[in-house]
């Protein structure tokens, strides 16, 4: 029997859906299959209308707050019963330049939205799969920041590297609960997130130079992953985190 990579019958909470990374995932779940909760601070809800008939709904949310991830996942489950994969993806970097000129508001924004947020989504989710007794499926979007040093970039990519902590920690505590729990680190991905590099061919040539591959991702690349992960296929991972960076970073 070959892989399974079949989302059908699942029920899948992805945040920032709205554009880039977030959008090619929740898109290519689509594909595969799951219906699709689609989050994202500002989200309108005829963006649902552009998937596939009854595959998904847009629900406005910002998961930099508590109480607003709570009320996600509640209106996640009552819409569609269920909820089995959550994909955190949810990002900001208010902050490009030296590590301690950084602000505390840049601080308490990044990692409001970067980590407690991601941690309070995940929360939500498992207490809604420890309530039926069911397994499920945990992605966390990191990044390759979170695994090399990144000058400019020293807040963002302290809340990348907490995430693949808490992910390998979080996989080993719900284990039996028949939960797993991985993560992406993406390489340069051309998004609007990553604007500010993206119009600056000084900072353009470098990644590429620092990328085998000599290139950078379309989101589209880094879909396949998160399907991985969220299918059966990968039923026997957990705690890892799959890099998708054109070996930027083995090089």
């Amino acid at each position: 029997m070959g892989a399974d990579f079949s989302l059908e019958g699942k029920v899948a909470i992805v945040t920032g859906a709205s554009r880039g990374i977030g959008e090619a995932i929740a898109r290519a779940y689509a594909a595969a299959g799951a219906r699709v909760v689609l989050a994202s601070r500002k989200i309108e809800p005829a963006f649902a209308e552009t998937f596939p008939k009854d595959r998904a709904i847009a629900i406005s949310a910002h998961t930099g707050s508590e109480s607003e991830c709570t009320r996600l996942v509640a209106e996640a489950v009552k819409h569609f019963g269920a909820v089995d994969i959550l994909v955190n993806n949810a990002a900001t970097n208010p902050h490009f330049g030296p590590f301690l000129s950084a602000d505390n508001a840049a601080w308490d924004k990044t990692f409001d939205v970067n980590l407690k947020g991601y941690f309070w989504m995940i929360r939500e989710v498992v207490a809604h799969l420890h309530k039926r007794a069911a397994g499920g499926s945990i992605i966390s979007v990191a990044s390759v920041a979170g695994l090399l040093a990144s000058p400019g970039q020293g807040v963002y990519s302290m809340t990348k590297a907490a995430i693949l902590s808490m992910t390998k920690t979080l996989a080993v505590e719900l284990a039996e609960s028949k939960i797993r729990v991985n993560a992406i680190a993406p390489g340069f991905v051309d998004t609007r997130f990553a604007s500010a590099v993206l119009k600056n061919d000084v900072l353009v040539d470098e990644v590429i130079k620092r990328t085998p591959q000599r290139r950078y991702a379309s989101p589209d690349e880094i879909a396949g992953a998160a399907v991985y992960l969220g299918a059966e296929a990968s039923s026997f991972m957990t705690g890892h985190t799959l890099v998708v960076d054109g070996g930027m970073t083995i090089s």
